[in-house]
């Protein structure tokens, strides 16, 4: 990642000047670019494929991007602009304004973050971030084993976790590994393994 403003912008400010160019989130006031090895954009576009493929197949009414900004709140009240790697969003919300650049403020069906060397922004601040702004489920996809011993066991293990937030509004979190059909709430009949996913 890497920064590149000086001084602290306003959201307003971020929408402005990264409405069409690059992969930007916004953070702590700055715009970060966001960068990927080819391995996370593989992970990324074999479950974006997937769901593609099953909301074509149920006729279902989501849309599925990578592209999506959101806006969300830190627990000090400061805007960020987070761009997950996969969101799958219903569809009428996405459409209702297709000619604006603004970011989603509302909450999104479904979020996912492939992990990379920032993976600590995955496990902590973007999850508490989704949650707060009431994101109904929340993927991290563990393809490295990089997050914590705490998370991962030890020794480590490739995991895909699912966040799906409970009725007072705070995430629940269960873990699939190797052969373990996903469960999503957004995708009941999905078939897919975490294996499937975490070797893509």
């Amino acid at each position: 990642m890497k920064i590149y403003t000086k001084q602290k912008l306003t959201f307003d400010d971020f929408l402005e000047q990264c409405s069409e160019s690059g992969l930007y989130e916004f953070v702590d006031g700055e715009i970060v670019e966001v960068c990927a090895t080819r391995n996370h954009d593989d992970v990324a576009d074999f479950v974006a494929d997937s769901f593609k493929d099953e909301i074509k197949r149920l006729n279902l009414n989501y849309v599925v991007k990578s592209t999506a900004v959101l806006r969300t709140i830190t627990a000090n009240g400061i805007e960020q602009g987070r761009k997950p790697d996969v969101s799958v969003i219903d569809r009428d919300v996405w459409r209702s304004n297709r000619s604006a650049y603004s970011a989603l403020e509302e909450p999104i069906q479904l979020a996912i973050e492939v992990t990379s060397n920032n993976w600590e922004d995955d496990y902590i601040d973007k999850l508490d971030e989704y949650q707060r702004l009431g994101i109904i489920e929340y993927w991290i996809v563990d393809y490295l084993a990089i997050g914590s011993r705490e998370d991962l066991g030890n020794p480590k293990v490739l995991t895909v976790f699912v966040f799906l937030i409970n009725p007072e509004g705070k995430y629940q979190r269960t873990h699939f590994r190797g052969s373990e059909r996903i469960v999503s709430q957004t995708f009941p009949k999905l078939v897919l393994t975490a294996e499937q996913i975490l070797t893509a």
